[in-house]
């Protein structure tokens, strides 16, 4: 069974990464390990992977951590990951103010603020999700991708599942959660609904077990797992 996946870096960075010693991930081995164990005849074709450039001026690590973002993004096209980069927005803005847990937020208490969004990314992922569906009628049978996986939390993407599920019925629509198993959160519903399969959570075993070399060779310099990572 020939496999897509199509990955929300940032939902995947929060979700299960950041605070962790496993940012070096290899991510087409762990998804091939996970989907593997959903249906083992899942072979993998394609990662897509959406994310936003770090800014250094917001970032905790300021330079750093764009440098190592970089880095990082390198070693994933090494792996023949796919990336396509959004962008984030930061303007100013408006947000009622904080008092304590038993006071209502009120838009007549409001405090200036600065919010910054990661745009692009849910549309990009969701198109290409669409895009790539469309086109496997298509094409020879040996080539045609039979299963989608969505690796994301994000119910932003109900409506993309919906219509995949909608107008494409011969294709399986899995989604892995990248979320920790320590978390304890409810799977999202609506996404529930529409997967063929889910997978709630993934193990620091797991993380642990597939990690890149440090040392990752690239087309230029290698990509070498950042120091703090």
């Amino acid at each position: 069974m020939r496999t897509a996946f199509f990955v929300d870096g940032y939902n995947l960075f929060y979700g299960l990464l950041a605070d962790t010693r496993f940012k070096w991930l290899d991510l087409p081995r762990l998804l091939l390990h996970i989907v593997q164990i959903e249906e083992p005849a899942s072979r993998l074709a394609s990662v897509d992977y959406f994310t936003s450039s770090v800014k250094p001026s917001l970032a905790t690590r300021g330079r750093a951590s764009k440098e190592a973002q970089d880095t990082y993004i390198r070693a994933l096209k090494a792996a023949k990951v796919k990336v396509h980069l959004g962008r984030h927005q930061l303007e100013p803005a408006k947000a009622p103010r904080f008092v304590d847990k038993s006071t209502h937020a009120s838009r007549q208490d409001t405090v200036d603020i600065w919010k910054l969004e990661e745009k692009e990314t849910d549309v990009n992922l969701a198109v290409s999700m669409y895009r790539l569906a469309s086109k496997q009628a298509c094409r020879p049978a040996s080539e045609r991708i039979e299963q989608l996986v969505l690796v994301s939390g994000d119910t932003d993407m109900t409506p993309a599942l919906r219509a995949i599920r909608e107008d494409f019925p011969e294709l399986t629509l899995g989604v892995i959660l990248p979320y920790r198993p320590e978390y304890q959160r409810p799977p999202p519903g609506s996404l529930k609904a529409l997967a063929h399969w889910m997978r709630r959570v993934i193990t620091a075993e797991e993380l642990q077990g597939h990690q890149f070399p440090h040392r990752v060779t690239t087309h230029k310099a290698p990509a070498i797992k950042p120091d703090y990572w």
